[in-house]
């Protein structure tokens, strides 16, 4: 079983092996929040934190019985004391989170994370109603704005879905456009449907420009830098001469929602054909942006 799991496990079983659903992802975002290297990242959504990774995970321990779910909460249901599993550092952190947080309700967690982590509570449709005058204020003043019309790029290796959509928040990006020719990922989030739903939960909209990618056929034995730039010569020659109408439909909506991104999978913008895709689009005639590698 993966770790990530158990301490959600184990945090059930210290709350008496029942926790309502928003008070989980509360307390599992105070939790991680004092480890190390957090073993779940989170996304500011209606509640406040939030995680679609533990959302994910919480529904593979209901289909393996270790869990039971309910409309409004999660309930322990094996034997397995899970606490035991865990890491010294890790079993200190739970009792300092059961000792801090054992007897607050969900609103009341939610509060108490809104008056922390502001940035967390910017999407919270409960925010307004749990907080004063002031305090909402400070929450309107976490959410991230930007006038510049900027094109941005951003791939999703090496990093989780949490950490990537936060990104694209904390840029205030309005549009996201896959340029990927196949829209699929081993990767949790990443395909297509998936992005598209999760975008939306955030209010970004999701675009799938197909014929601006390379097909997968043409991505094999990329070792070195060198076979990277061998590729991109040929995708700069065909494909990027052939999809200027493409280029156009995307420089078109740069205009429109000002703040748009390119995604594909490769961190290093060098060994991604975004690059180029980009560096086409800046030399289109009205081009009078910003471009951005995130």
């Amino acid at each position: 079983m993966f770790y990530r799991r158990k301490i959600i496990l184990a945090l059930t079983q210290a709350f008496n092996d029942h926790l309502p659903k928003i008070s989980l992802q509360k307390l599992l975002f105070l939790f991680t929040n004092r480890q190390a290297k957090p073993d779940y990242d989170f996304v500011p959504y209606k509640y406040g934190c939030y995680s679609f990774s533990a959302n994910a995970d919480l529904t593979a321990m209901v289909g393996h019985k270790q869990l039971s779910e309910d409309q409004t909460s999660f309930t322990k249901t094996d034997s397995i004391d899970y606490i035991k599993t865990l890491t010294e550092k890790d079993k200190k952190i739970l009792v300092d989170i059961k000792t801090a947080y054992g007897k607050l309700t969900a609103n009341a967690l939610m509060k108490l994370t809104y008056l922390n982590y502001q940035y967390y509570a910017i999407n919270s449709v409960k925010a307004k109603e749990l907080l004063n005058e002031e305090q909402y204020g400070k929450v309107l003043k976490a959410k991230p704005i930007n006038d510049n019309t900027v094109l941005y790029t951003i791939g999703y290796e090496g990093i989780s879905l949490e950490t990537y959509l936060n990104r694209l928040i904390q840029n205030d990006i309005k549009v996201l456009v896959d340029v990927r020719n196949n829209a699929l990922s081993m990767k949790f989030g990443f395909s297509k449907t998936q992005l598209k739903n999760f975008c939306a939960s955030l209010n970004i909209e999701y675009l799938h420009i197909p014929e601006v990618g390379i097909q997968s056929d043409q991505r094999q034995k990329l070792i070195t830098q060198s076979d990277y730039d061998n590729l991109f010569d040929v995708y700069k020659k065909k494909n990027l001469k052939k999809t200027t109408s493409q280029q156009q439909q995307i420089l078109n909506l740069l205009k429109d929602k000002k703040r748009i991104a390119l995604t594909c999978f490769e961190a290093n913008i060098c060994q991604c054909h975004r690059k180029h895709l980009a560096e086409a689009i800046i030399t289109l005639p009205e081009w009078n942006y910003e471009l951005k590698h995130i």
